[in-house]
């Protein structure tokens, strides 16, 4: 049946030019401006994502600047360092002591959970339902719980870490020579890094004993780290904040070897892969290559030192008086089996991978801050003249 309304086609040539306006004639010469017509191009089109950008790089820039005076007033008091001076390796040992104590205390909320899981798999089924467990069992301080020993405890290992990784890593370059030394760096970051820990872990341990009993009893034992250390000395002597150092040992040395040469490699991998030489980079740009191979140094150093932290851990919590360390850690083995050394991996992974990569960039960052170079990435030494 045929329609009787008209088609689109129609309508439109029927009225098209029905308009009682006259057409409108096109311009093809360029509009003559008048002194009263504003210029477009100072006034562009607003961008929130523009602006937001413009801003963030003036605070950029303003924090860059701010940097570099304080940096170059700093510089001005403390003199030229030289390399291997005894300013050098107290400037090193400061900057590990930032490092390592700030990076810690910050990730206390995590360390408290994986703590508590691994005396206890079944206390908490995650990170989140553990936080909201504890704060409303013990207030939002309650997720901080041991933050104090932390703080000192790691301020002491890690001065004495970068310090003394600093320190040896030079001694033992000038026993077996600059090209040795370069031929078989991978063992020498490694038997630096392991003299570096076993001394620090002296002073780290009886932090540790203090820091995982209040975060392994429920109320915590002790108010703080003066209480904590005074109560453990009063029952059992002041072999009471000794008695984790072994497993300390066990746990923190594979780390720290791991830590220390993954680190080095990391570095060199990357600025091999980037072009130019590391020089031709700036402070940020070395900073950010530092926190990169600091993360997947900490990766690998989690894995291969967690069933030590797991025993560490335990022996902390569970080790009775008198009980020898051989036994102890044989009772403690046979009750939680193989698969218990491995309780809190994956929160362990995510801890001290972003935390082993804050405390390379901390820690560089405050060489650049004293007028030092980045660690890392060095170019292979000159051949020795015949």
């Amino acid at each position: 049946m045929a329609t009787l309304s008209p088609n689109q086609k129609t309508l439109h040539a029927v009225f098209s030019n029905s308009s009682p306006w006259p057409p409108r004639k096109v311009r093809s010469e360029p509009i003559s401006r008048s002194k009263y017509l504003a210029r477009s191009e100072l006034y562009p089109a607003w961008s929130s994502v523009d602006d937001a950008k413009n801003r963030a790089v003036q605070l950029s820039d303003a924090a860059v600047k701010e940097f570099e005076k304080s940096s170059s007033k700093v510089q001005a008091k403390t003199g030229k360092i030289e390399l291997y001076s005894m300013k050098y390796y107290a400037a090193c040992t400061f900057g590990g002591l930032l490092a390592c104590g700030l990076t810690h205390t910050a990730v206390t909320p995590l360390d408290l959970v994986k703590c508590r899981r691994q005396v206890d798999s079944k206390m908490y089924k995650g990170n989140f339902e553990a936080w909201g467990k504890i704060a409303r069992a013990e207030g939002f301080r309650g997720i901080y719980t041991g933050w104090g020993p932390t703080f000192w405890g790691y301020s002491v290992q890690g001065a004495f870490k970068y310090g003394g990784y600093e320190f040896f890593k030079k001694f033992y370059s000038d026993l077996v020579g600059e090209q040795n030394a370069y031929k078989y760096k991978t063992l020498l970051y490694l038997s630096a890094s392991a003299s570096a820990e076993f001394i620090a872990d002296v002073g780290l341990c009886p932090f540790e004993a203090v820091k995982v009993r209040m975060q392994t009893t429920i109320p915590p034992f002790a108010k703080g780290t003066l209480d904590g250390v005074s109560t453990i000395t009063n029952k059992e002597g002041f072999g009471g904040l000794y008695k984790g150092l072994y497993p300390l040992w066990g746990r923190q040395i594979p780390y720290t070897m791991m830590k220390f040469a993954s680190f080095e490699t990391a570095v060199e991998m990357i600025y091999d892969a980037l072009p130019g030489k590391k020089s031709d980079y700036g402070k940020a740009a070395q900073t950010a290559v530092s926190f990169t191979g600091g993360y997947i140094a900490g990766i690998l150093c989690a894995i291969v030192s967690h069933p030590a932290d797991v025993m560490v851990s335990k022996l902390n919590a569970n080790r009775q008086p008198g009980e020898a360390f051989g036994a102890a850690t044989s009772r403690i083995y046979k009750d939680i089996g193989p698969m218990g050394l491995w309780n809190g991996l994956p929160v362990r992974i995510v801890m001290i991978g972003t935390l082993t990569g804050l405390q390379w960039m901390i820690y560089d960052y405050f060489k650049i801050f004293m007028g030092l170079p980045t660690t890392g990435g060095a170019p292979p030494p000159e051949e020795a003249k015949a």
